[in-house]
């Protein structure tokens, strides 16, 4: 199984980023996905998830803002994060929703002036 995030980076306050996962190894269709993320020194923040049928969740502090999406042609999950804000900042991993030691080295999001 492999994972690989890819489209962190630097956002001004306001701005977007579009993350992707793209993944191999396993069924992705029938599988939910997750994106979560990590301040260092602080604990592990689940961000959105979604099911294998398309429902979506998202975490009270990005409701609104960001949106996630799949692409079961390509095997990858997209995190779309919009009107960016500083707290945002933190390493962003995709991870399956069947075992949390399936995910990718993380990408990292700066959000900054």
């Amino acid at each position: 199984v492999q994972l690989v995030e890819s489209g962190g980076g630097l956002a001004q306050p306001g701005g977007s980023l579009r993350l992707s996962c793209t993944t191999s190894g396993f069924t992705f269709r029938t599988n939910g996905m997750k994106w979560y993320r990590q301040v260092p020194g602080k604990q592990l923040e689940w961000v959105s998830i979604i099911y294998a049928n398309g429902d979506t969740y998202y975490a009270d502090f990005v409701k609104g803002r960001f949106t996630i999406s799949r692409d079961n042609a390509k095997n990858t999950v997209y995190l779309q994060m919009n009107n960016l804000k500083p707290e945002d900042t933190a390493v962003y991993y995709c991870a399956t929703l069947r075992n949390n030691l399936e995910r990718g080295q993380g990408t990292q999001v700066t959000v900054s002036s």
